[in-house]
């Protein structure tokens, strides 16, 4: 089993912030409603018959909408989890071909300890996406690999259950704290993150970079594995199952810009080294802790209702040998068709399988 990004956390002495995600209008402020047809206009206001707006009227529109959308927050999307998405793609940054890692060498972030410290915060205020890939696999040939998206399970409805929170390296922790090994110092005292943002932004190294990392806690991974691989076994598959936790958007790097070009910043780092800062985390608990610790409370839903609610989908995409996702659609299905909800006869081919790549 493989879970990247699923740490253990609880270390001796951290300094914590809860995240603050993008709020809603306060509860002061009052939205008029309209009717389905616009604003009732005003007595005596009514346009003539087949008359339009004048150009100065859609301007004046426009504007109000762009002001409106901006005080109303992140657009929603209905049936995705309450997240400002165009975090994920700020201007100057570039995602990894494997979309873990988004990364920047914008000059601003390596100037600044204030803008650095805000983009931090920011970033921190969406989770990673953490992924299930199951794979059954008979030599060369691969009869499933199927996918499913768990970030649903750690973002609440209600902004106000979130518990996702900030945490800096606690005090006798070793990490990379600027340096080009691990180390337990130095240390910042309750300076915290715009502390360790300060000390990056005046390191004169040639090369250096700040991280962040997002993380899932309290994931019963081994748990969900052993479902998913008994699951396998009733539909009597003989092949190599590999089952796998993802996670992507897991990690947010600045990087200070080339000093002359990239030649000589990966010429200068092969001699001097790169100092790293890899000091703070976004914490993204699936529940408050570890399962079966009494107590447990689950930011959405615990494993096993998940497991109830996905494990016909699951079945169905396997026994139909998919290479691809197990999304809403297949959930869908399974409730209002009843795919996947009894054992199917599976014809799994030939039990050894074998590739011809030359003349017989």
């Amino acid at each position: 089993m493989k879970a990247p990004g699923l740490p253990l956390l609880g270390p001796p002495r951290t300094l914590m912030e809860k995240n603050r995600p993008p709020s809603d209008p306060a509860p002061n402020e009052v939205e008029v409603p309209q009717t389905a047809q616009g604003p009732t206009p005003a007595p005596g206001s009514t346009p003539p018959p087949y008359s339009g707006p004048s150009t100065g009227d859609l301007h004046r529109n426009e504007q109000l909408d762009a002001v409106s959308s901006a005080a109303k927050g992140p657009v929603r999307y209905p049936g995705l989890p309450r997240l400002d998405y165009k975090l994920y793609s700020p201007p100057l940054f570039k995602l990894s071909s494997d979309s873990t890692t988004l990364s920047s060498k914008a000059e601003y972030l390596s100037t600044n300890p204030a803008a650095l410290a805000a983009l931090v915060r920011a970033q921190s205020t969406v989770p990673p996406k953490p992924q299930i890939q199951v794979r059954g696999t008979r030599g060369r040939r691969v009869d499933f690999d199927i996918k499913l998206n768990l970030m649903s399970l750690l973002v609440p409805e209600d902004d106000r259950h979130r518990i996702d929170y900030i945490r800096c390296v606690g005090d006798g922790e070793v990490g990379y704290r600027g340096g080009v090994r691990p180390d337990v110092l130095p240390e910042v005292g309750d300076g915290g993150l715009d502390e360790w943002c300060r000390r990056f932004v005046q390191d004169p190294a040639a090369v250096k970079y700040f991280t962040l990392d997002r993380v899932v806690a309290n994931l019963d991974v081994a748990w969900l594995e052993g479902q998913l691989r008994s699951l396998v076994a009733t539909l009597k598959y003989r092949g190599t199952v590999d089952v796998t936790f993802l996670v992507t958007h897991s990690r947010v790097l600045i990087q200070n810009p080339d000093k002359v070009n990239q030649f000589f910043t990966t010429v200068a780092s092969l001699f001097s080294g790169k100092n790293r800062y890899e000091v703070v985390r976004a914490v993204w608990p699936f529940a408050t802790t570890k399962n079966g610790e009494p107590g447990r409370k689950c930011i959405v839903q615990s494993e096993d209702v998940w497991w109830r609610e996905w494990r016909d989908p699951i079945r169905y995409a396997i026994s139909q040998k998919r290479q691809g996702w197990v999304t809403v659609e297949d959930k869908l299905e399974a409730v209002m068709e009843g795919k996947g909800n009894q054992a199917e006869q599976i014809d799994w081919g030939p039990e050894h399988h074998h590739d011809f790549t030359g003349d017989s």
